[in-house]
């Protein structure tokens, strides 16, 4: 009879009692939470972070940045800030503001972007990054980014490396070629954000 009268407490709310979007059930004299679809206070919080000079980015870089922007909570553009060997046409905080453009210009909303020097694994645990991305353009990219792959997962075997092939429209760009081509007075539309085409014709006054 204990077990009947347990019975005849709970399945008015079994039976319909409560309403499916009520957010709290009571037993008895316990009152306990229903999951709820929205709460995401469990969920990981998924970022990565995508390393490079970008001096200028380019719409190779900036298709990259969408498709991984995709994947992933929130991505990183980490900017590279201490020259190795070659001077660049911008600076840090010129390369920051031409992202940021390029986030506003694409429709970007989940990535930001900050300066970093040092190791790229190193930002990216600061960051609380799982993964880094990078692209590959051609067969001459994968034997480099493969030994740096391996050279990361080495020093940070937690964090992934994610690696985009670039779209195939996109698969002769880069940025020392296209900084040649702005010197010499050519078109930059399709290649570059038009923040960026307006940048580099104001560098360098053509």
């Amino acid at each position: 009879m204990q077990q009947d009268a347990q019975r005849r407490a709970i399945s008015p709310m079994v039976a319909g009692g409560g309403s499916p979007s009520d957010t709290t059930a009571s037993v008895g004299s316990a009152t306990m939470a229903a999951p709820t679809t929205t709460d995401r206070s469990s969920a990981p919080w998924r970022v990565a972070v995508y390393p490079g000079s970008f001096d200028p980015p380019h719409r190779g870089h900036v298709d990259i940045a969408r498709r991984a922007a995709n994947l992933v909570d929130e991505l990183v553009i980490a900017v590279y800030a201490t020259p190795d060997k070659k001077t660049f046409m911008f600076s840090t905080p010129e390369r920051l503001a031409l992202w940021e453009e390029a986030f506003a210009e694409e429709g970007i909303t989940n990535a930001r972007v900050a300066p970093f020097e040092g190791l790229t694994v190193q930002f990216a645990r600061e960051q609380g990054a799982q993964a880094i991305v990078r692209g590959l353009r051609a067969v001459t990219d994968f034997e480099s980014e493969f030994q740096q792959a391996l050279m990361n997962r080495n020093l940070a075997p937690e964090i992934e490396t994610i690696m985009i092939v670039t779209a195939l429209n996109q698969l002769f760009v880069s940025s020392s070629l296209i900084k040649e081509i702005a010197r010499l007075g050519g078109e930059l539309n399709g290649i570059v954000t038009p923040g960026v085409a307006r940048a580099m014709r104001a560098k360098l006054g053509t």
